[in-house]
């Protein structure tokens, strides 16, 4: 069962909790109906992006053997075959489906099934092909973060703000960049066939201008006078400190000693954690106390 958990990647469905943005944000978390709903709709994101995994884990096998971390993937390992892969593959497929169609009867929109599929063939794209092309394989990541928020909002019928959307899409191309950066100084530019055609001063530069505009868009939805109306105050202002020190606490530790992969940077650094869950604190007591 360990094997089987670190091959669908369970670590990674933490990305998926962009999903409950738009709830979050739009002050209904108190809405049990609501927040089953988007509860599931993680699950969906989780198992869609669990396939994906699963499929590029198959379709990269023989790469991932030469990799010295991923060679210590079930499938490179050789504790899973990949005729049970893809037995796991379709058994997350149906059970994917199933909660989609779940989703749809509660309120009618194919958005429910269009986005999902869409992120799945999108990253299908990505392992055949598009994970070679520079830049475009950072925006596949890009598209990927984008499309969880906007799943969340589907779901529950709520408009996300166009400057939320912007803070994730700058927010991702920074951890995009990030990850590539360190990639290339711990595993060399043979790792990845793109890391060939990118350096570390081109992705240092990119994702500090990337880092600039996500805060530049979280200020930007901060001082909206739409936010400020929905929320019935203008004290989330306030917050933009606390998501510069997170931005900051992050590019600290992938300057140091990293791989760069965002799940295992956020999980292994207590001071991030830290100031996450205080921001959280915060932003509650504003949204829901005040």
């Amino acid at each position: 069962m360990k094997e089987y958990l670190k091959l669908i990647r369970v670590k990674h469905w933490l990305k998926n909790i962009l999903v409950f943005l738009p709830i979050f944000f739009s002050i209904s978390m108190t809405n049990l109906n609501l927040l089953g709903i988007c509860l599931i709709a993680f699950l969906v994101f989780s198992i869609t992006s669990s396939i994906v995994y699963v499929i590029n884990d198959i379709e990269d096998v023989e790469k991932d053997r030469l990799h010295p971390i991923k060679k210590e993937r079930p499938l490179a390992k050789g504790t899973i075959t990949i005729t049970q892969a893809n037995i796991t593959a379709c058994f997350l497929s149906i059970i994917d489906i199933c909660l989609m169609i779940f989703l749809y009867m509660n309120n009618r929109r194919i958005g429910v099934f269009i986005i999902p599929v869409a992120y799945l063939l999108l990253n299908i794209l990505y392992s055949k092909k598009l994970k070679n092309i520079p830049i475009l394989d950072v925006v596949v990541i890009v598209v990927g973060f984008i499309l969880r928020v906007m799943y969340g909002g589907v779901v529950i019928d709520v408009e996300v703000s166009k400057y939320l959307y912007l803070m994730i899409m700058f927010g991702s191309f920074f951890l995009g960049f990030g990850k590539r950066r360190n990639e290339i100084l711990k595993n060399g530019e043979k790792s990845r066939k793109v890391l060939e055609r990118y350096n570390k001063e081109f992705l240092d530069k990119n994702m500090y201008v990337s880092f600039g505009l996500a805060i530049v868009s979280y200020t930007l939805w901060c001082v909206d006078p739409t936010t400020i109306e929905r929320i019935g105050n203008d004290y989330i202002f306030w917050t933009i400190p606390i998501v510069i020190m997170i931005l900051q606490l992050y590019s600290l530790h992938i300057e140091e000693n990293s791989h760069g992969d965002p799940v295992e940077v956020i999980l292994s650094d207590k001071k991030i954690l830290l100031a996450s869950a205080f921001y959280m604190i915060v932003v509650v007591f504003i949204l829901y106390v005040l």
